[in-house]
């Protein structure tokens, strides 16, 4: 760690404290496994027909209407197999299916049918099959399933989310956000932590999360600055680029962040953040728009966590979901509303990706659910079973009767993760 001046270990005093902040709960060692796992969830409910447009489908256009994507021309889908492609804000992913680090899942959805965001964010932290049914998170138990489980995970964001929640004692960090303090108010909160062991405890482990963050938002920041210093003599379209450019700056400090948990030796293997801003009700936009500038976001996040986290990303796998899908058709605003079947993303240097998985059900009105969205075929948590049990090596006696209770019928999906 890097020398820390008094202001700063004071200020770090002050985070560890303040209501509402996280304070880290640095205990790794021994970690059981050396592979990484890390779930982004995306707030909102995102459009997996505008994330990963079925073009090949013959009803697609028709019912997205505006804001369906075009196979070819400059703003055209970037092309997957024949029915699928993916958004073209989404490049990163684009090469990394290329380089079959991707395997993209379309139509897939948790145990859940209805359209409430919190209720449905609820059944997927869970890892259950009714809202509110379990007060712990699918995470945290299968961290609690491996050796050494306390080592094993860190979340990152304002709160801890409820999937991380649980027995297992998992790190946590949150960006600090409290301005500069004048000495006198400083050297008081010295005496007032000093005389305590578990305030000063958890000062010394704010304090090495803290430091341990500080370096990877430092390297975001400086992009940003670059973008900004460029951006102060363009004019109004370049400025507007720049701007659209630097609209993900806080999902790639918080993946940056969370490199520099999992590149540690001694560290977490589980990361796990959220991204919100996905409920697309009114111009939504197509190859263009609000969605596009959330899904450039996301991309460039997860560039930025293949490049931070360098020769560790080979025994990586990231899973990117949201709670439920969108509606097939374009609604009256030029939007989407609540839906079912969702699309989601599995990525890393361990996945054996390149490729599709759906049981496509098609956009026919009849195969709708419902008659207005994606019909789910694939329960998410085959998915993260599959995951889980071959990347992490949580046992299957662990996934049904811990992890994932009440999930007989869905299976683990074989061969997710390269051998």
């Amino acid at each position: 760690m890097k020398p820390v001046s008094r202001r700063g270990f004071l200020e770090a005093s002050l985070f560890a404290g303040a209501s509402g902040v996280i304070a880290s709960r640095l205990a790794f060692a021994n970690a059981p496994t050396d592979s990484r796992f890390v779930f982004v969830l995306l707030r909102g409910a995102l459009d997996g027909l505008s994330a990963v447009p079925a073009v090949g489908d013959p009803d697609y256009a028709a019912l997205r209407g505006q804001i369906a994507l075009a196979k070819s021309g400059s703003d055209a889908a970037l092309p997957l197999d024949g029915t699928f492609a993916l958004h073209p804000a989404l490049t990163f992913l684009h090469s990394s299916y290329a380089a079959k680090e991707l395997a993209v899942l379309h139509a897939v959805a948790s145990p859940y049918r209805e359209r409430s965001h919190f209720d449905g964010q609820n059944v997927l932290e869970n890892g259950g099959v009714v809202p509110h049914g379990m007060a712990t998170g699918w995470i945290n138990r299968a961290i609690s399933s491996l050796p050494a489980a306390s080592a094993s995970g860190v979340a990152l964001g304002a709160n801890v989310p409820l999937a991380m929640r649980g027995p297992a004692e998992v790190a946590s960090w949150s960006p600090t956000r409290i301005a500069a303090l004048d000495d006198d108010t400083l050297a008081r909160i010295t005496d007032l932590y000093a005389a305590d062991p578990l305030l000063s405890r958890r000062l010394a482990e704010a304090l090495e999360s803290d430091a341990i963050a500080n370096d990877a938002q430092a390297a975001a920041n400086a992009e940003v600055d670059a973008d900004m210093a460029e951006d102060s003599g363009a004019n109004v379209v370049e400025r507007d680029a720049n701007q659209r450019r630097n609209a993900g700056r806080r999902y790639t400090e918080t993946a940056r962040a969370a490199v520099g948990f999992l590149k540690r030796e001694d560290g977490p293997r589980v990361a796990m953040f959220d991204t919100s801003g996905w409920d697309t009700h009114a111009n939504e936009g197509g190859a263009q728009g609000q969605l596009a500038v959330r899904l450039r976001g996301l991309d460039a996040a997860l560039a930025a966590l293949k490049e931070s986290l360098g020769p560790t990303w080979r025994k990586t796998v990231v899973l990117v979901a949201t709670e439920f899908g969108r509606t097939a058709a374009i609604n009256g605003t030029r939007g989407t509303d609540h839906g079912t079947g969702a699309a989601a993303f599995l990525l890393g240097g361990a996945v054996a990706g390149g490729r599709v998985l759906a049981d496509w059900p098609g956009l026919a009105r009849a195969a709708l659910y419902e008659g207005r969205d994606v019909r789910p075929t694939r329960d998410l948590r085959s998915v993260m079973k599959g995951v889980l049990r071959d990347h992490l090596g949580v046992s299957p006696s662990a996934l049904e009767s811990k992890v994932f209770p009440e999930s007989a019928a869905a299976r683990a999906t074989d061969g997710l993760i390269r051998s």
